[in-house]
């Protein structure tokens, strides 16, 4: 939806009716399920708005940030996506929290609470200054993006991105009750609680200081790190360093999403919404694709008698647990491979002659030295008029030599500047 309508009606009426939808989901999620004969049905319902609402919300936020004037573009674009990890880390925190207070049979109560937070963003959101979207004469053609290289290893990126984030996110609960044998409240503080705040440090550390760091070095480092933690997790038999190669694992991620977008941004700068809208796309069907490929590989060896016995220190979970973490390193080292594919096209792409701004190049310096000459010329003929007005009368030929040439001097500088330039 947001490819095809939001550059059309602007950014202020889609982030509006984002949050809007994001707010009503919320509201219905601690509604539905206690007026609704099936509870269940109230929760999908309630799911559905709230989930079309936030895909709005993440597909329009980035553009909209990239729009901002400024040239550190990649650092406000890491410092964005940094408060997602920031409300992953309060939305755990205060939930467990209101529910230890509250208890559990008054949990509809937490998310019309939390549904004030899109509530208040959609009013600022009706006098904030925004820039305006791309016009569609200007905007890069989704042909072109589709028959680029640069465009289909991006994709890549995202699709990886959202695999390597969410398969160790999502499972890194689960991994800390066997592995550590707490319960799910703790489990869910060890795992995705700590997973964000790590990916949180990560995109804030180059959200100030990401002026200074190399995107693409940052990307190559991050994604080899990444492939580090979910070896670690796997292999490690130490459940603690298991733990904290797990949580490690969000420092590592946390430049793989915005990064590729500053970097396909940086490629296609009139790219507009639908670029962003279909590298948000592809990053969602990892974050599903990721989890499940994982979790299906779990379920496949834990299942399996015979590998598992070959582990007798381990449970049938906990193996497939770790075998789902080894296999799950495949995503990182796709993106390792993309970010060197990507950096091999950019500069192939800058290397391609450009027959049209040659042109202009040759053009422009004919014009200069052109300038040159003529300034030369007028010149030397205003020197005439004043010699022929003035009755310029030279007693000696040095006084004439100098006269000229300190008239002279600065035409030929002019001269031999234009023709260097």
């Amino acid at each position: 939806l947001s490819v095809k309508y939001v550059d059309r009606i602007g950014y202020r009426k889609s982030a509006v009716i984002a949050h809007a939808l994001a707010f009503l989901g919320l509201v219905m999620q601690g509604t539905l399920p206690n007026v609704l004969p099936a509870p269940y049905v109230g929760l999908v319902l309630a799911t559905i708005v709230n989930g079309v609402g936030g895909g709005l919300i993440e597909v329009i936020i980035s553009p909209i940030v990239d729009s901002c004037p400024g040239d550190a573009k990649a650092s406000a674009m890491s410092l964005l996506h940094s408060f997602y990890c920031w409300g992953q880390v309060g939305v755990v925190l205060i939930t467990t929290l209101l529910l230890r207070l509250i208890g559990e049979d008054l949990w509809f109560i937490i998310p019309i609470l939390w549904s004030l937070l899109p509530l208040y963003n959609l009013f600022r959101f009706l006098k904030v200054p925004l820039m305006p979207t791309v016009p569609e004469e200007e905007k890069t053609p989704l042909k072109t993006l589709f028959t680029s290289k640069i465009f289909l290893v991006a994709l890549l990126l995202m699709l990886c991105a959202g695999a390597s984030e969410l398969a160790m996110s999502q499972w890194s609960s689960l991994f800390a009750e066997r592995a550590l044998g707490v319960t799910k409240v703790i489990g869910d503080l060890l795992g995705p609680c700590l997973f964000a705040v790590f990916m949180g440090i990560g995109r804030t550390i180059y959200g100030v200081w990401g002026e200074k760091i190399h995107l693409t070095g940052a990307m190559v480092f991050c994604a080899a790190l990444c492939i580090l933690c979910y070896l670690g997790t796997a292999l490690f038999e130490n459940p603690w360093l298991s733990l904290l190669s797990c949580a490690l694992c969000g420092f590592s991620v946390s430049l793989m999403w915005p990064g590729t977008f500053s970097l396909t941004s940086a490629a296609y700068p009139k790219g507009g919404t639908a670029m962003f809208g279909i590298l948000a796309v592809l990053g969602d069907v990892g974050c599903s694709v990721g989890p499940a490929l994982m979790g299906a590989v779990s379920g496949a060896v834990s299942g399996n008698a015979n590998i598992a016995a070959s582990f007798p220190n381990l449970t049938a979970d906990q193996f497939g647990l770790k075998s789902g973490m080894l296999f799950s390193a495949v995503f990182p080292a796709s993106i390792l491979i993309g970010v060197l594919l990507l950096t091999r096209f950019h500069k192939s792409a800058n290397k391609k002659p450009n027959p049209k701004a040659d042109l202009s190049e040759d053009r422009e310096k004919v014009q200069r030295k052109s300038l040159a000459f003529e300034f030369a010329r007028d010149k030397l003929l205003h020197f005439c008029q004043i010699a022929t007005k003035q009755n310029l009368r030279m007693q000696t030929s040095k006084q004439f030599a100098s006269c000229t040439l300190s008239i002279l001097r600065p035409v030929s500088a002019h001269m031999l500047l234009c023709s260097a330039t």
